[in-house]
């Protein structure tokens, strides 16, 4: 019993350490993924800024610009995309809505982003735009990829339309989060002019004007590398207006300011990441860990339970001996022991 134990032991220990790597390099990566009707809004501030004031082409000071990202999953999009190009896909539909102090709008652009479920890399297919400008993403935006590696990635930039690196700058605590810190900067770059403008101006009538937007930022991320997502982001944000041909006037102050995430949805960003970290470590690392650990443990047990049986089997085994010399003879008259003559004679 004890040999046939070990023999259905062993053959779990092997199932269980053949399920770890399985599960790890190749379950894994194909059930996370970003879920497809995803809905997320996120705040950020920038107090004491500049602002232009687009009835006099002036700049002033204010004491708070609000900046609202909205990101909606768009999942019949998806399905569409799904079935026209064999890949799981996810289309991100967001807006990125600048209010000034009084809570009128400043700007508003919106963008379709179109990416690969599992990788994050982006798919050229769904109508991806930047404010109904089709283009051709490189690399990441919004999000990181799943189990973020120390280097640097790619990211886009909406306003100039073009990717660049973003550089890993090392490892930090964050409300209680351990997480990694990136850093890009854009230089001073000519950018269309926003669609949506206050006042019914246009870009083409700013462009009647004599001017032409110019912008640069500072941006930082702080990402939670097993899910991939910020639970914060800042920018150093500056942009211009410049007088097309005209380098020696003064160019006009657009906007300029820090932005932050505001703290309440600093909270609630974390609070979300958090909780989807679970999921992401129970498929990478503590299920594989787990039952490499319970496959180890199996084998262990087995080995020992066919150490005993077969030392039991041995212990079965072994000669105990002539009984016989242990049994006085016995005589056939009465059953009472022959005794052997007096003397040793006859």
């Amino acid at each position: 019993m004890r040999r046939r134990a070990s023999l259905v032991l062993l053959a779990f220990a092997v199932f269980f350490a053949a399920l770890s790597p399985l599960l790890r390099w190749y379950a894994s990566p194909r059930l996370a993924k970003v879920p497809a009707g995803r809905y997320q809004t996120v705040v950020m501030e920038a107090k004491d800024a500049t602002l232009i004031d687009y009835s006099t082409l002036e700049p002033r000071k204010v004491a708070r610009i609000t900046m609202t990202e909205t990101l909606k999953g768009n999942v019949e999009q998806a399905r569409e995309v799904k079935d026209a190009t064999g890949r799981d896909v996810v289309v991100w539909d967001t807006l990125t809505y600048v209010a000034g102090p009084d809570g009128a709008m400043v700007s508003k652009i919106p963008e379709r982003y179109v990416f690969d479920a599992h990788s994050q890399q982006p798919v050229h297919a769904g109508g991806e735009h930047v404010d109904d400008t089709p283009v051709r993403r490189d690399g990441i935006e919004f999000k990181w990829p799943f189990l973020v590696q120390k280097r640097d990635y790619r990211y886009f930039d909406m306003q100039t339309r073009t990717s660049a690196p973003i550089h890993y700058g090392g490892t930090r605590r964050f409300h209680g989060l351990s997480v990694y810190y990136f850093e890009q900067t854009i230089p001073w770059t000519r950018v269309p002019v926003p669609r949506a403008l206050p006042l019914g101006l246009t870009p083409d009538a700013i462009r009647q004007i004599g001017l032409e937007r110019w912008y640069t930022t500072k941006r930082m991320f702080w990402v939670d590398p097993t899910t991939g997502a910020p639970v914060n982001g800042e920018e150093v944000h500056q942009e211009e207006m410049r007088w097309i041909g005209h380098p020696e006037k003064k160019p006009i102050t657009a906007f300029a300011g820090h932005v932050k995430m505001r703290p309440d949805f600093v909270d609630s960003t974390v609070a979300l990441v958090t909780s989807q970290r679970r999921l992401v470590l129970l498929l990478t690392s503590w299920l594989p860990w787990g039952f490499l650990g319970l496959g180890a443990g199996l084998l262990g047990l087995a080995l020992l339970l066919e150490a005993r049986s077969r030392g039991a089997a041995a212990a079965v085994d072994t000669p105990v001996g002539d009984r016989r010399a242990l049994v006085p003879e016995m005589s056939h008259d009465g059953g009472k022991p022959k005794q052997p003559p007096p003397g040793g004679g006859s």
